[in-house]
C-alpha cells in the first residue's frame, strides 16, 4: 500500500511539473513579442531617433522594465534553458538500449556506443516497454536514454530522449561501420572527448547539435580523445578518432565506430509521449525539399 502511494505521488509531480513546462512553453511567443519591443525602444533611445509609432503607447512601462534589467535578464531566455539547465554543471548519465530481438550486430553497435558515450551504461531491452524503462530512468535520475533500431541486422535508426520532459531526438543511421570492422584500430581510451560539431549553422543546427553535446560531460584539457559531428548537406557524419601532437604535428587514429546521421524529427515530449507536440519534422516530399538545407 505505502509503495502504491508513493508510486502514486511521483505520478502526480511529474504531471504537474509536465503542466508547468508546457505553460512556460506556451509563454515563449509573448515574451519573444515583448522583448523586440523593448529590442526596438532601446535602439531608438541609443540612435537619438523618435519613438516608434506601435510603441508610444508602452514607452513608460517599456523603459522601467529596461532600467531594472542587468546583463544576464536582458537576454531572452527560451525553454532550452529549461530543458539543460544542469548542463556543464552536473555530469550527465545515460542509458543505452536496442529495440526488441535484438541480432547480434546491433547488440555489438549498442556495446560500443556504451564506450563512445561517458557515463553510460547499457540495459538489455527484453520485455520491458518504453513507458517502464522512462519511469525507471527518471526514478533512478538518468538524463538521457539512447535507443538503436535496425533493419535486417543493420542499425539504422538513433533515438535520443532527454529526461525528464524532453526533447526527443529521431536520427536514421546509414553506412555504419563498427569499431571491430576497422583494421589495425587504435586502442580506446575512456577519458571524456573533446566535441567539433561543425557546419551546424541555422537555429535548427544549434538547437541538434545542444540536443548531441549535452549527452557528453565536460573533459579535461589533457584528453587525447576527440568525437567530430561534421554537417554536409543535412547528413551529420560522426567520426570518433584519438590524437597525439608532436611538434606541429597532429596524428589521428580512427577507433570507430563511423556512421551518417540524418535528423527526421524533435518532439517536445519524452519517447513515451505519442502526444507530445513535434518541433520539427523532416518534409522529404515537398517540391522544395532538394533545395532547402535545415542544419
Amino acid at each position: 500500500f505505502c509503495f502504491a502511494r508513493g508510486a502514486l505521488t511521483m505520478i502526480r509531480r511529474y504531471a504537474r511539473q509536465r503542466r508547468e513546462y508546457l505553460y512556460r512553453k506556451s509563454l515563449e511567443g509573448k515574451e519573444k513579442q515583448e522583448y523586440e519591443r523593448k529590442q526596438k525602444l532601446r535602439r531608438a533611445l541609443a540612435e537619438g531617433k523618435d519613438i516608434p509609432t506601435e510603441l508610444q503607447d508602452d514607452v513608460d512601462r517599456l523603459s522601467k522594465q529596461i532600467q531594472l534589467e542587468d546583463e544576464n535578464t536582458q537576454n531572452m531566455h527560451d525553454i532550452v534553458d529549461d530543458e539543460y539547465a544542469n548542463a556543464g554543471i552536473e555530469e550527465p548519465t545515460i542509458l543505452i538500449t536496442t529495440s526488441r530481438n535484438p541480432s547480434s550486430r546491433l547488440s555489438q553497435f549498442a556495446k560500443e556506443m556504451r564506450l563512445v558515450v561517458p557515463n553510460a551504461q547499457k540495459m538489455n531491452r527484453g520485455g520491458h516497454t518504453i513507458p517502464e524503462i522512462i519511469d525507471a530512468c527518471k526514478s533512478k535520475g538518468i538524463s538521457d536514454i539512447l535507443v538503436v533500431h535496425e533493419t535486417r541486422g543493420q542499425p539504422d535508426g538513433l533515438i535520443v530522449c532527454h529526461l525528464p520532459f524532453g526533447p526527443t531526438a529521431f536520427f536514421a543511421l546509414s553506412n555504419c561501420v563498427l569499431r571491430h570492422d576497422i583494421e589495425d584500430v587504435a586502442p580506446l581510451s575512456l577519458a571524456y572527448p573533446h566535441l567539433i560539431f561543425h557546419n551546424f549553422t541555422s537555429k535548427l543546427g544549434e538547437r541538434t547539435s545542444n540536443i548531441l553535446k549535452y549527452i557528453f560531460p565536460v573533459p579535461k584539457d589533457d584528453s587525447k580523445r576527440v568525437i567530430t559531428f561534421a554537417n554536409e548537406n543535412d547528413y551529420i557524419s560522426f567520426r570518433h578518432h584519438m590524437y597525439e601532437k608532436e611538434g606541429n604535428r597532429v596524428e589521428l587514429d580512427e577507433v570507430g565506430p563511423r556512421f551518417e546521421m540524418k535528423l527526421y524529427q524533435i518532439r517536445l515530449g519524452t519517447l513515451d509521449q505519442d502526444e507530445a507536440d513535434v518541433e520539427w519534422a523532416l518534409r522529404p516530399f515537398m517540391r522544395t525539399s532538394r533545395k532547402r538545407q535545415a542544419l
